[in-house]
């Protein structure tokens, strides 16, 4: 499998969001009678996007307004959310710093410790505004926050790296046991991000409730620049649904994976899906939102890194609210707002019921399909041409 990219070596063709298209079946529904609900554990959630665990995208008001439209916002328990009593008064100092200043910036405002109590009192304020509480962390303080979040209340616990595997080496550090933390936790357990079928599998076998699919497509995130790793979007999320309808013929348990990054638009979130997505999650998108903390900044969780930065701040601008982004009405030609409605009438125009029918339909490799009679769009830098 694959093509010849040398001497005694293969390379396998992958895809993204931009070289595929969805193809319409023979019946087509209401959009407003079309099912958009997944399930996670035992919760059922209305809407199957998810706002990213990014400090410039979600806090504890932008979690709860979210939330309350049905949607999730995770929370990023690594961040300044828990280092800062006043988190608003260091995101102003991210805002106002030079495109120069903003890395050094970061690293500094990322060395003070967190603090448990703000764990605890973060997740408490979410909860007070009646809506799930999801938080997320890196793999070092999995065991520590994992138990602090279960206690505080959490209804889902997220352990995010660059690469997560089932297997990781380290002497230097104590390496964090999925397995055990998935048994040890009474709450849902998402693993991520992984990008391939076995990996996914390995991760699926260890009992976690959610896998999070993508590394570094994410528009903030450099690491593909860095690091030279990835896989493009659109297969990795075939490869890793494939791992995930094993492990359920398997094992009779189905397990959601949650496509993460490089969906800026409504039709990205649409192939995500289709390529059998059980939910995305998205930063960008909004962070362009007036309710977004970072104020049309944007940035991923590994630009802080006090060595090798994989990631940079970048400027979104503010578009719209948050409500016009996830629900609309859409302000604006590009796709980029009322991604709920862009997805029930995509599955609306393809004729499926729910997202699993979604996972079947028909999809083409199209690599004209951004540019095909947009010729005035891009020449005017509207709609699809922006």
């Amino acid at each position: 499998m694959g093509e010849w990219i040398g001497i005694d070596r293969r390379a396998r063709r992958c895809y993204g969001f931009d070289e595929v298209a969805l193809v319409p079946g023979m019946q087509t529904i209401n959009p407003n009678e079309v099912d958009t609900s997944w399930e996670i554990g035992e919760m059922k959630l209305k809407i199957p996007i998810i706002a990213a665990a990014m400090d410039g995208v979600v806090d504890v008001s932008f979690a709860i307004k979210m939330g309350k439209m049905g949607g999730i916002a995770v929370l990023n328990l690594d961040g300044v959310q828990t280092r800062y009593e006043d988190p608003d008064e260091i995101m102003q100092e991210i805002v106002n710093a030079t495109p120069q200043e903003a890395t050094e910036l970061l690293q500094k405002l990322y060395q003070p410790r967190i603090k448990d109590s703000l764990i605890t009192k973060r997740i408490q304020q979410i909860k007070q505004g009646k809506v799930p509480a999801f938080v997320s962390c890196i793999p070092q303080n999995a065991e520590k926050f994992g138990r602090l979040a279960q206690e505080a209340g959490a209804d889902c616990f997220i352990v995010q790296s660059q690469v997560s595997s089932a297997k990781h080496i380290s002497t230097e550090y104590k390496v964090c046991d999925y397995g055990k933390l998935c048994q040890d936790l009474k709450i849902p357990v998402a693993i991520g991000n992984a990008v391939t079928y076995p990996m996914t599998l390995s991760l699926l076998e260890l009992g976690v409730d959610a896998v999070l699919i993508g590394v570094g497509p994410g528009a903030a995130c450099t690491t593909r620049g860095v690091l030279g790793i990835g896989v493009p979007q659109i297969t990795a999320t075939v490869d890793a649904s494939a791992a995930r309808d094993h492990h359920y013929k398997r094992t009779g348990k189905y397990v959601p994976i949650i496509t993460d990054g490089g969906m800026r638009i409504g039709g990205e979130i649409c192939k995500a899906i289709a390529a059998g997505a059980d939910a995305v999650m998205v930063g960008s998108a909004f962070a362009k939102a007036e309710e977004a903390p970072g104020k049309g900044f944007h940035w991923g969780m590994a630009t802080s890194h006090a060595n090798l930065p994989r990631g940079t701040r970048i400027h979104v601008g503010t578009t719209g609210t948050l409500e016009q982004i996830l629900l609309g009405p859409a302000k604006v030609d590009d796709g980029s707002q009322n991604l709920v409605g862009a997805l029930k009438t995509s599955m609306g125009s393809l004729g499926v019921q729910n997202l699993k029918a979604m996972h079947d339909v028909e999809i083409i490799i199209a690599p004209s399909i951004q540019t095909e009679g947009k010729v005035f769009q891009v020449g005017q830098r509207v709609g699809m041409g922006k």
